[in-house]
């Protein structure tokens, strides 16, 4: 979908890829001849469970608990864990809507918008795509699961004007995130280059350069998006 909709730009890439950084210093330069404002589509759930881990005593289990669960909503061949992990699930999914229809009006208020991540319906389960990953094994289960892919399939139709799309390798990533599971991180390493974004243009950067060049190089992709429009 197109319209009357100023640019957006998405910086994506797993964790530890330097997302936020980059995105915030590409707000800082598109702001030098438009109005810009930074939007943010993800669930924040790692950095909350990460402070309940923190909690004395009972938070370490409870984040044991809690990584749990979501592990199994994020495994393609795991059962969904239940009506309440699915609300859970699925409330987020409709929040995630709720700010990602407030960015459109954003645009349509003329402004560039900035996102750290952006929605997609590639990778089920990882990359700020539809959490119900799982089997639905019940009637109502499978209700909610294709409640949610019809929000994130309606997400998916406004296409960005341009996707920055880091790449970084699994080592690096433990060194910058030294507190994320290594397991997963894999597999969010290894599945970025899956992300097509409903064919948006792309621009491969590889995020292990030294962050000067990086951000020249997505500093002139963006210049050139937006010369387009």
């Amino acid at each position: 979908m197109g319209g009357d909709f100023a640019p957006l730009i998405a910086v994506v890439g797993s964790d530890g890829s330097g997302k936020s950084t980059l995105s915030a210093d590409l707000l800082a330069h598109i702001r030098q001849t438009r109005a810009a404002e930074s939007g943010y589509l993800g669930l924040g759930s790692g950095e909350q469970g990460r402070r309940i881990g923190r909690w004395p005593i009972i938070g370490p289990p409870l984040h044991r608990f809690l990584d749990g669960i979501a592990d199994r909503l994020r495994e393609p061949g795991e059962p969904i864990p239940g009506l309440i992990a699915a609300r859970y699930a699925l409330n987020k999914s409709r929040k995630r809507r709720a700010r990602f229809d407030a960015l459109l009006n954003q645009r349509r208020a003329g402004k560039v918008i900035v996102t750290d991540r952006y929605p997609q319906l590639e990778v089920p389960g990882l990359h700020d795509g539809p959490i119900l990953a799982g089997v639905a094994t019940t009637p109502r289960l499978a209700a909610m699961q294709a409640e949610e892919r019809a929000l994130y399939a309606e997400m998916a139709a406004y296409k960005p004007t341009l996707v920055i799309r880091l790449h970084v390798d699994v080592d690096t990533v433990m060194a910058r995130k030294p507190d994320h599971d290594r397991a997963l991180i894999t597999r969010k390493v290894g599945t970025v280059p899956l992300l097509t974004f409903n064919g948006a243009p792309i621009v491969d950067i590889d995020a292990t350069i030294p962050y000067a060049e990086e951000l020249a190089l997505a500093t002139a992709a963006v210049d050139r998006a937006l010369a387009k429009v």
